[in-house]
């Protein structure tokens, strides 16, 4: 691309463009805070049932105490009998979490009672433990028993704001500018974050959240677009997948707030005021070259170019309106060159079907689709899930996110060294080894857990931040964006589905982890029989990516040099329609 050119000669990461990215990623990490805040929002202490009337005495098997606050913290969540309590008139009555019984003329006040009971659903008043967690949406608006659902709802709402944010505003991105989505989002975020704190009742909350949702989401896309088109091709991937690991701090950052807050609402104040120092700048932000040149806005392009150069201390000796105009010319020679060698083939309208156009199509995209699906339900699974592995969950979360920033060094470097296909089938294969491992934990062995689910994390992470670049390499040019939107909407559908996932810990504390394990070897397995991309020119036709992975004699002496050549032109080409690629996925 001509227009390329302009980090040819500007830089193609200096001093500039690092001043932009870190700190447009900086507000990436408000994005991992949101994402993750339920995990604390809406967690459940221990509690049973309030009794009808003043409690003078407690008891529970040889344990006595005055109130209710004093024996809860004693037994812990995993009590399997009821708590006993004696109230100022001489009743006696069994509490557990969703019932009470009233037992009928007791002799004495004993835990065990083989006499008659009255058992009754609980009417609405229930006594937490408080010494975990002081406040959370759970027991301000008592979310337990049969209204428990409506607390397992949050992450579900919240994960369909990500989908519909991220359709929403990549498209407004292509219409009004990214700096304005960015500055729009952001304020959004700090305002929504902080009214999710004064949320009134439940369904405000939900509301305020799934908003939330939809800007920060619309951020996160934005921002992969903004940092792509403001560096060079030789940095790109390395620059747009890094953005992923703000969104780990952010996960980070979440655990460390989680242990030191334990009332809902201020935890939610402090999360949302983390990244509010990029509104005091977000305004400086200067709007993209390809956004301005495609407007046809020079003026201020070439002020736009002048200012990098002068910063990144080179002189700038490009012109806006040259660049458009060769820009405008390859063109015009690219249109003119396929029309003579199709003069009589009308232009095919396509679809989604032409991603199954064939057998072997048809199972690259079903495994493909399947990678992007596993990779973000596995990504929320872990990360949601963390809390729930036993042990300490605040440590467990902050390793949750810390164990993605060497997994994205350690994915960007392999990948371009021994290929796609051999870095994304073994961390899949390793992933489900380790998740499936967990069977065998001894159940009072937190620490192995920790570690395994870790692991996985570990291993998926790479998986699905590389999985971007290679379906762009998969797929021919007429349909590489049908291909990495319909597989970015697998990778919605994996992230909503994760959550009820997670809730799967009630029946056993592992199944999440075993199931995600399962599904990731399986696919690592299929993910074996794609070909590899490394070194391959973008395919054009429907034809030169079928052929993909299939052996052909190669040309020896004088040719073999021309190959080379050739294959280092391509490679050029490849990863400017990667970023092409990654920032149109982004958007859909």
């Amino acid at each position: 691309m001509t227009v390329e050119r302009i980090f040819d000669e500007l830089g193609h990461f200096k001093r500039y463009q690092a001043r932009l990215y870190f700190a447009a990623v900086f507000q990436a990490v408000a994005c991992g805070i949101h994402y993750l805040a339920s995990v604390f929002l809406v967690e459940t202490p221990n509690f049973v049932c309030g009794a009808p009337g003043n409690i003078t005495a407690v008891l529970y098997d040889n344990i006595t105490g005055s109130s209710l606050e004093d024996i809860l913290p004693v037994i812990g969540s995993g009590s399997g009998g009821p708590l006993v309590v004696r109230t100022a008139e001489g009743e006696q009555w069994e509490l557990s979490r969703c019932r009470c019984a009233l037992r009928i003329k007791p002799k004495d006040f004993i835990y065990e009672f083989s006499g008659n009971k009255t058992v009754r659903e609980c009417s609405g008043s229930f006594v937490y433990d408080h010494t975990e967690v002081h406040q959370s949406i759970v027991t301000d608006w008592d979310l337990v028993c049969d209204r428990e659902w409506l607390a397992k709802l949050c992450q579900p709402t919240f994960m369909l704001g990500v989908l519909i944010g991220a359709l929403v505003f990549g498209d407004m991105a292509d219409r009004v500018g990214r700096v304005r989505i960015l500055m729009f989002t952001s304020l959004c975020q700090f305002g929504l974050g902080v009214s999710v704190a004064f949320s009134l009742n439940y369904f405000f909350f939900v509301v305020l959240r799934f908003l939330l949702a939809m800007v920060s989401s619309g951020y996160l896309v934005v921002v992969f677009v903004y940092v792509t088109e403001f560096t060079g091709i030789k940095v790109r991937t390395w620059t747009s997948m890094h953005v992923h690991a703000a969104f780990a701090v952010g996960i980070m950052v979440v655990a460390l707030t989680g242990y030191l807050v334990r009332v809902w609402w201020i935890y939610q104040i402090i999360l949302s005021i983390c990244t509010s120092p990029f509104l005091l700048f977000c305004w400086k932000f200067p709007e993209t070259p390809f956004y301005l040149m495609a407007k046809g806005h020079f003026k201020e392009t070439q002020t736009l170019l002048e200012t990098i150069a002068r910063i990144n201390g080179v002189e700038c000796r490009l012109k806006a309106e040259e660049l458009l105009e060769a820009e405008k010319t390859e063109n015009s020679k690219a249109l003119l060159l396929q029309d003579k060698e199709r003069p009589s083939k009308p232009e095919k309208k396509l679809s989604i079907l032409d991603l199954f156009g064939s057998w072997r199509m048809a199972g690259r995209t079903c495994t493909v689709w399947a990678i992007w699906f596993i990779g973000s339900l596995g990504y929320y699974v872990f990360s949601l899930g963390s809390v729930y592995l036993g042990g300490n969950q605040y440590i467990n979360l902050f390793l949750a996110g810390a164990v993605e920033i060497p997994s994205y060094l350690i994915g960007c470097f392999a990948m371009d060294r021994i290929g796609r296909k051999k870095t994304c089938a073994p961390a899949l294969l390793l992933a489900g080894v380790a998740c499936m491992l967990i069977i065998a934990v001894p159940a009072d062995n937190n620490a192995l857990a920790v570690v395994l689910s870790m692991i996985g994390k570990f291993a998926v992470a790479i998986a699905f931040g590389l999985i971007y670049l290679y379906t762009c390499e998969l797929y021919p040019t007429i349909i590489r964006s049908l291909a990495v939107g319909s597989g970015s909407m697998m990778c919605r559908v994996g992230s909503v589905v994760a959550p009820f996932c997670v809730y799967l810990a009630d029946v056993w504390i592992y199944l999440p982890q075993l199931i995600v394990g399962i599904l990731a070897f399986i696919i690592g397995v299929l993910t074996l029989l794609l070909p590899e991309t490394l070194g391959k020119p973008l395919t054009t036709t429907l034809e030169e990516a079928e052929s993909l992975g299939c052996k052909k004699k190669s040309k020896k002496g004088a040719e073999g040099g021309m190959e080379l050549n050739q294959s280092e032109a391509a490679k050029d080409v490849r990863e400017a329609a990667e970023d092409s690629a990654v920032v149109q996925m982004e958007v859909l």
